[in-house]
């Protein structure tokens, strides 16, 4: 039977890397398993607990875990009922010398949240630079583009100009607000440790005699070979499931974000102003061969509505645990976790390649510019008439008039914007007629933008200084290629 005879998740399948895939795969979490057991007896021995040389040896000499361990432990899995036991037991075959000592003091989340608890990280660390590579992709887009004008829009009504490096310095900074929230969680992960069966520490202070200075030491050395600052302080059987929802409320966040800029994109692809590359050979479409649909946008859109909707699941986990804990987290959590950083991953993948590429349609854009223009050219004009003696009110409703006449025009006969023909026809404006036509500059009604994205988006600004900590892996990085 091969792979494709049984279903596989297509975030594995098609989508994430194969760094993260790793890091959630099931030989990296019985190895951390192990991993874990031998720091834990590591430990132990140098805090005086009977443990031989060839304890240790023998398990150090099987960290990895082996397809015929797998084998083992599904046997011993079968028969007890009971995964971790199941790899206590298959640990012991391979390393007798420790088989007494395998787990000493612990509980089953000695293993399973600590292993968690390492892959979050690592996989934290996988993401980030990412993410910020990103960022500074679309922040040198912004600063690219940050003086040509466009049409904005509220509503989805054509609103007063912006420019399109201004637009995509909007989205700069929402990622950015991501990864900030992502560095930050990933600061806060503490470590669980070795806290017995409902956190108190009772079985480790009976092994060390009621020692609580050699179980500190015992979880300061544990932190250190797990790589983590400390332990939560105060843990029960499991780490709090707070940890996950704050991680997911994070990750979560970033799916709406490229949820979001995903839409903004498909919207102006549908305008003909701004599209993803589209590759030499790539089909839009099997039917319409003419078409060069979003796709790899379509694909962030809905990866990000399945990342957007992890915190949901991961409060009503957080929610459930009844006192101390209880078992209907396991399940969920071994899909959920994974699959949250799976998508997230896939995200980040498809966006760098997104980012990479973008193809922006000047001519398409200044056309649509110009369209509006003349409507919003008119609160200058009157501005001007007003300046000149005139009354506001009158002016406004010649204005009016005209603007409803050329409306018109436009939706009701197909025809072009003619409002400023209309003016300068009118005698009423005769005295601006002159002036009119350098009113139309699309660069007068765009504001302050270019100075706003240098700021944010330019060398020595907001997104240069928070990128700061990722500049040689951004410096490193190439255009992420896809194969679906």
């Amino acid at each position: 039977m091969s792979a494709n005879d049984t279903y596989q998740s297509p975030l594995a399948s098609r989508y994430s890397s194969t760094e993260m895939k790793t890091i959630f795969s099931n030989r990296n979490r019985a190895s951390t398993w192990r991993q874990l057991w031998l720091w834990l007896a590591e430990g132990e021995k140098e805090l005086g607990l009977d443990i031989s040389d060839e304890a240790i040896e023998q398990m150090k000499a099987n960290l990895s875990m082996t397809d015929e361990s797998f084998k083992v432990a599904g046997e011993e899995e079968k028969r007890r009922r009971h995964d971790v036991m199941a790899h206590v037991h298959a640990f012991g075959q391979v390393a007798p010398a420790a088989a007494g000592i395998i787990h000493w003091g612990s509980t089953s989340c000695y293993v399973t949240d600590n292993a968690e608890l390492i892959f979050m990280k690592n996989a934290l660390d996988l993401l980030l630079p990412k993410l910020a590579t990103i960022i500074s992709k679309l922040a040198e887009f912004s600063v690219e583009y940050k003086d040509m004008p466009t049409l904005g829009f509220t509503h989805y009504q054509p609103a007063q100009l912006i420019t399109v490096g201004r637009r995509a310095a909007q989205w700069t900074q929402d990622l950015l607000m991501d990864l900030e929230d992502i560095s930050r969680v990933r600061a806060d992960l503490r470590f669980r440790g070795a806290q017995g069966t409902t956190g108190t520490q009772a079985s480790f202070m009976e092994i060390f005699h009621e020692d609580g200075e050699k179980i500190d030491k015992l979880n300061e050395f544990l932190c250190a070979k797990a790589g983590f600052p400390s332990c939560y302080s105060i843990s029960t059987q499991t780490y709090t499931r707070k940890v996950d929802l704050r991680v997911a409320n994070a990750l979560s966040a970033l799916g709406g974000t490229v949820q979001k800029i995903t839409s903004d994109i498909r919207h102006l692809a549908n305008r003909k102003e701004l599209e993803e590359p589209f590759e030499k050979d790539q089909i839009g479409s099997s039917a319409m061969a003419y078409k060069r649909n979003p796709m790899r946008c379509e694909r962030i859109a809905g990866l990000g509505r399945f990342l957007a909707n992890q915190n949901k699941i991961a409060v009503d986990t957080f929610a459930a645990q009844w006192m101390e804990r209880t078992l209907d987290d396991s399940a969920i959590r071994r899909i959920m976790i994974p699959e949250m950083f799976l998508s997230a991953d896939a995200i980040c993948m498809t966006l760098d390649n997104v980012v990479s590429g973008l193809v922006v349609y000047p001519a398409r854009i200044h056309s649509a510019v110009m369209e509006e223009l003349p409507f919003m050219a008119t609160e200058n004009i009157i501005m001007k008439l007003v300046a000149l003696g005139q009354s506001r009110q009158d002016a406004h409703e010649e204005i009016r008039v005209l603007s409803h006449q050329a409306s018109d025009v436009v939706k009701k006969e197909g025809g072009k914007n003619d409002l400023i023909e209309r003016i300068k026809k009118t005698e009423y404006f005769e005295p601006v007629w002159d002036e009119i036509d350098a009113m139309l500059d699309p660069k007068n009604f765009i504001g302050r933008c270019p100075e706003q994205v240098t700021r944010f988006c330019g060398a020595g600004g907001v997104v240069d200084k928070a990128l700061a900590p990722y500049n040689e892996h951004i410096k490193g990085s190439s255009v992420v290629q896809l194969t679906v």
